[in-house]
């Protein structure tokens, strides 16, 4: 199976840039599965209801989302319905939601798993024992796993993706909206990568309009971040899984205008 991950979605010009990649690679067949990081979506600012069936009509499959989950009132309700988003699994006991979903595709089940970190992030539980509970028993649902870890500091990430190498097929990182360079195969067969990028606007500060950004780092004041528009691409990475045995046999880091 050809999976693709995607870095988090920003705003209207992420969208739409999302939708014409997603819709061609499916259509071309370079991608079977697709799963998308949109915490923010909605204005650079959380999801919903709306937005998250425009991205599952471009032809996403799963969404996984972050810390901005809460962003955007009466979220709630959809993400207990819908079976197809995320939210982290490390969220506070009885949050709305769930951590974890098991999806079919062509290859067969697929299980998605979203997580946040710790280090220089809100408060939440340890992704570690998250991840080890959600994991026990996952094997006989789904034999492809997919773990996308929101979260700020790469050493969290990357001891976290060792931690998880062998017990899931793809681990990447998400959060920081810069897609680092250190995709690879870990030695038990986990395609890993510290950071997917951003599907966004380039010309920007992770998505937002350079102009306020930078009045907020001179003056201080409070103002509100527009969204950039300008030089938008996708960021993300597409992993060849074994369909018998869930192993990733190779990652390969993407970014399309």
């Amino acid at each position: 199976m050809k999976l693709l991950m995607v870095g988090d979605v920003v705003g209207g010009p992420g969208r739409t840039c999302l939708a014409r990649v997603v819709t061609r690679m499916k259509t071309d067949r370079e991608a079977d599965f697709v799963v998308v990081n949109a915490e923010n979506a909605a204005g650079g600012k959380g999801i919903t209801e709306a937005i998250a069936d425009e991205i599952f009509a471009a032809g996403v499959d799963a969404i996984t989302l972050g810390d901005h989950t809460w962003d955007q009132r009466g979220v709630e309700n959809y993400l207990d319905r819908e079976e197809r988003i995320v939210r982290p699994a490390n969220f506070a006991p009885g949050c709305p939601g769930r951590g974890m979903t098991v999806l079919q595709s062509e290859a067969g089940p697929v299980a998605v798993l979203n997580l946040v970190g710790r280090v220089f992030m809100p408060p939440a539980d340890c992704p570690f024992r998250a991840a080890d509970e959600l994991l026990a028993g996952v094997a006989k649902a789904a034999r492809i796993v997919v773990v996308d870890f929101h979260a700020e500091a790469t050493s969290e990430k990357i001891v976290l993706g060792r931690y998880l190498d062998g017990r899931a097929s793809v681990f990447a990182g998400t959060h920081t909206h810069v897609q680092t360079s250190d995709e690879t195969v870990l030695p038990k067969g986990t395609a890993y990568i510290t950071d997917l990028g951003m599907t966004g606007p380039k010309d920007s500060a992770i998505g937002r309009d350079l102009a306020t950004v930078t009045a907020r780092f001179l003056n201080g004041m409070p103002i509100k971040f527009a969204v950039a528009e300008r030089d938008v691409v996708l960021e993300g990475i597409v992993a060849d899984i074994d369909d018998n045995n869930g192993r990733a046999r190779s990652i390969r880091r993407i970014r399309v205008a």
